[in-house]
């Protein structure tokens, strides 16, 4: 499945300090999965703390909408 980020992910990625890869692993491996209103969000637990990926999803592509710490 393809990843793409949206320019607000990406500028969310690089000003909380949070690696493309991490992003990437949280929506593989999350540790926790939440489906509401048509969008997931997927938390992981890093070592810096957790983060959690807002996305939307089909069939094809995932699109990362923003990315924070919880």
């Amino acid at each position: 499945m393809k990843v793409i980020f949206t320019n607000h992910a990406k500028y969310r990625i690089e000003k909380r300090k949070i690696l493309e890869e991490e992003v990437i692993d949280s929506i593989k491996y999350p540790d926790k999965t939440i489906k509401k209103h048509n969008k997931y969000y997927f938390q992981k637990k890093l070592e810096r703390g957790i983060i959690e990926v807002s996305c939307e999803k089909t069939e094809s592509i995932i699109k990362v909408i923003t990315v924070y710490w919880l």
